[in-house]
């Protein structure tokens, strides 16, 4: 494991995507696995910042999202496809038919789940995953299990991860009781692992998930066994170790 250490959010979002950059600048036609929330925005919106410089090309990028919320729509505003159009896609030269998000509409979720493992498993994997980290250490939308979750699944997602992500909606009422979501094992498999964490609020989890033992009841504890993981962090996330 090899830690980033950055003052604040700017900084780490800088950090983040120079690692990013360098990926799609090695590989071309890589493929980058991406996450929603507000932890990797900063760092989307320093790539768009280098692409409208002429430094990036995203044309040969392929995606691969981590997760999708159930029974919401690809133009919800709140759908994480909506997301990534509005703080990524949109604003680059990415063909949208290579980029890849579950989906939350499709009634079938065992029929959708093992599709897009053979989706990611169709593109030779990912090669460079990002992640943030819940306070209660979910990454994904894999939650604290008594085991691993392998591949892609549609989990129930527990009070305080609807709580967390309350603030993106009118009420606690209009926030998905499911998500569909990459499994532990999907991104373990990926060649590097690139996590963001800011803030006060996540230093339990970092302090717990990387200084702490391999457990299921924290998630993302289990990428300290990963060859290639990076943790950018700012100071108030890293402000318990």
């Amino acid at each position: 494991m090899r830690i980033i250490r950055t003052r604040d959010y700017q900084e780490l979002s800088r950090a983040a995507a120079r690692l990013i950059a360098a990926q799609v600048v090695l590989k071309p036609g890589c493929v980058l696995g991406l996450a929603t929330g507000s932890s990797p925005v900063g760092a989307y919106q320093q790539l768009i910042a280098w692409y409208k410089k002429g430094d990036l090309d995203f044309s040969q990028v392929r995606t691969v999202n981590l997760d999708e919320y159930v029974g919401l729509a690809p133009d919800h505003d709140q759908s994480y496809a909506y997301f990534m159009r509005s703080n990524l896609f949109d604003h680059v030269n990415i063909d949208l038919s290579n980029t890849n998000i579950p989906d939350g509409l499709a009634p079938d979720a065992a029929a959708e789940c093992a599709r897009y493992d053979e989706q990611i498993r169709a593109l030779g994997g990912v090669d460079l995953q990002l992640l943030g980290i819940g306070p209660n250490g979910h990454i994904g939308f894999n939650e604290p299990d008594g085991h691993f979750s392998c591949g892609t699944q549609q989990i129930q997602l527990t009070d305080s991860t609807r709580q967390a992500n309350k603030r993106f909606f009118a009420s606690l009422d209009d926030v998905p009781t499911h998500a569909r979501t990459m499994g532990v094992r999907d991104i373990l498999q990926a060649r590097r692992v690139v996590m963001v964490a800011s803030g006060e609020n996540k230093a339990k989890a970092v302090k717990e998930a990387f200084f702490g033992p391999v457990t299921p009841a924290m998630p993302a504890s289990i990428l300290q066994y990963h060859p290639d993981f990076v943790l950018v962090a700012d100071e108030a996330a890293l402000s318990l170790v």
